[in-house]
């Protein structure tokens, strides 16, 4: 059974509405505070050399301008909010989803019917490349099979592997990792590989939303590369 939390979680929300609270009354007591001195300095100045008006306009733009850096505060706090549940909401309909993340591991296993099924995975290029070579290693990291994909743009290409070896040999089942090397004109291009994961529920957490992919891991909204 899946589990989702839209809500920002009570601990935190209670911290906010504190932390408004409080700086609410402090503000209030510093305008209290500048009011009543200014009024003073006013009431006992000396009459023969009175304060200067640029000097009470200085004071009260410094106060103006305390008082907007409060209210700007205040403001972003709440449209911090709003993106959380925002991200919440849109975190939610990922429940279910097929999809890529970085990571390089592979999963190798057979169906009802002796087949070899894999997990999907993939790579990220950062950029154009001129070649493009991904490989799949086995648990001792000897390359067992790889895919020459050429010159590609940038982007993110999901691929499938049949679970054989360069030679059409079926390998065991097990666990494999990708490798992709990538450049351009000879010049090392960046390039990332990608795992599989399906997102079984979304947590709240104190770290910010995260998607639990089952034995992938858990992983934010901002690393998911592809959705299949």
């Amino acid at each position: 059974m899946t589990t989702v939390n839209n809500n920002v979680d009570p601990a935190t929300a209670a911290a906010m509405g504190m932390a408004n609270a409080q700086n609410k009354s402090l503000m209030a007591d510093t305008q209290d505070r500048f009011l009543t001195l200014l009024v003073t300095q006013l009431r006992n100045q000396d009459p023969l050399n009175p304060m200067d008006n640029a000097q009470v306009t200085s004071q009260i733009a410094q106060m103006s301008t305390v008082n907007g850096i409060t209210q700007l505060n205040n403001t972003l706090m709440a449209v911090a909010g709003q993106i959380d549940v925002t991200q919440s909401m849109q975190a939610a309909g990922m429940i279910g989803k097929e999809v890529l993340v970085p990571g390089a591991k592979i999963r190798l296993g057979s169906d009802a019917d002796g087949q070899k099924v894999a997990t999907p995975f993939g790579v990220d290029l950062t950029s154009a490349t001129s070649s493009t070579l991904v490989q799949v290693l086995d648990s001792s990291g000897k390359v067992v099979r790889e895919y020459d994909l050429g010159a590609k743009p940038a982007g993110v290409y999901a691929l499938e592997w049949d679970g054989k070896d360069t030679g059409g040999q079926p390998l065991a089942d097990g666990a494999y990792t990708t490798k992709v090397l990538a450049s351009n004109d000879g010049q090392a291009v960046t390039a990332e590989t990608l795992t599989y994961g399906k997102v079984g529920s979304v947590d709240y957490t104190s770290g910010g939303l995260k998607l639990d992919l089952g034995l992938a891991g858990s992983y934010s909204l901002l690393d998911i590369r592809k959705i299949m």
